[in-house]
């Protein structure tokens, strides 16, 4: 019988904080020694490597890790394709658009020039609806976008809306909501279905 933990791929952040805390109220306790990145539960049956959140799908994807925790959008955006075998009730956020608070009265349905980190949900959100847009990739910090002119509108997760209040931003429309999943390298989710559904109903939920 096969006696190697599953591997999983957990995002570093406030996310892993709370996949953490979930996990552990199940009875799988894990811990990282300072400066390390793989670590295995007390009782041996995962093997857990924290890593960058947008780099995961890459991880599960290539089998390094069979199983994975993160947002909708990081899959979306990977452009790759998983099994998603479990929903988290935590962690979960809006994809917005959003603009100047003088502006939010102003007509969307023409070309927009938006500045967003989630370029492919973007994109594909708004040509589903007939609407061409022009985006500007940023990496972060996009709130500073249309203050600064680069763009009007920026599409960004939101969760309490208070950093862009905090810059005199406010939320046009909600484009889709975020949950969090968890994710399987589909070759390794058949290789592996009896001990991954034993994970799962030990977790249970959806």
């Amino acid at each position: 019988m096969n006696r190697e933990p599953l591997t999983i791929a957990l995002p570093k952040g406030r996310l892993f904080e709370q996949v953490q805390e979930f996990f552990s109220a199940k009875g799988l306790n894990f811990q990282f020694e300072k400066r390390k990145l793989v670590s295995y539960d007390e009782e041996g049956l995962l093997k857990i490597y924290l890593v960058k959140n947008s780099d995961l799908p890459a991880y599960v994807n290539s089998g390094i890790a069979g199983l994975g925790v993160c947002g909708d959008d990081v899959v979306y955006e990977s452009g790759l394709d998983f099994y998603r075998i479990r929903t988290f009730d935590f962690g979960g956020t809006r994809l917005s658009m959003a603009a100047l608070q003088d502006r939010v009265e102003e007509n969307i349905q023409r070309e927009l020039t938006i500045a967003t980190s989630y370029t492919a949900m973007t994109r594909d959100y708004f040509h589903e609806r007939g609407i061409p847009v022009n985006i500007i990739r940023l990496n972060g910090s996009v709130e500073l976008a249309p203050s600064l002119g680069l763009a009007p509108y920026i599409v960004d997760l939101v969760e309490t809306g208070s950093t862009l209040r905090a810059n005199g931003l406010e939320v046009i429309q909600d484009l889709m909501t975020i949950k969090v999943r968890m994710i399987s390298n589909r070759a390794y989710f058949k290789l592996n279905y009896d001990r991954i559904q034993t994970l799962l109903d030990r977790i249970g939920g959806e």
